[in-house]
């Protein structure tokens, strides 16, 4: 069984790869995944934790 890993996706991200990442990690488009985090964008929460989560998710070895 392999494992999965979440990594962020440089090369196909448009600010930190994060959202391409998690969309890649939970198989959904990174579009949505933008939407989504576009909305908790408007607290100052969800862009504290979109920092807290370029700085934390590692990026991708095998970019």
């Amino acid at each position: 069984m392999e494992t999965r890993r979440l990594y962020r996706k440089k090369r196909e991200g448009m600010i930190c790869g994060v959202c391409a990442g998690i969309g890649d990690y939970i198989g959904l488009d990174p579009t949505v995944i933008r939407l989504v985090w576009a909305l908790l964008g408007c607290t100052i929460i969800g862009i504290v934790m979109y920092f807290v989560a370029a700085v934390i998710i590692p990026s991708d070895p095998y970019e």
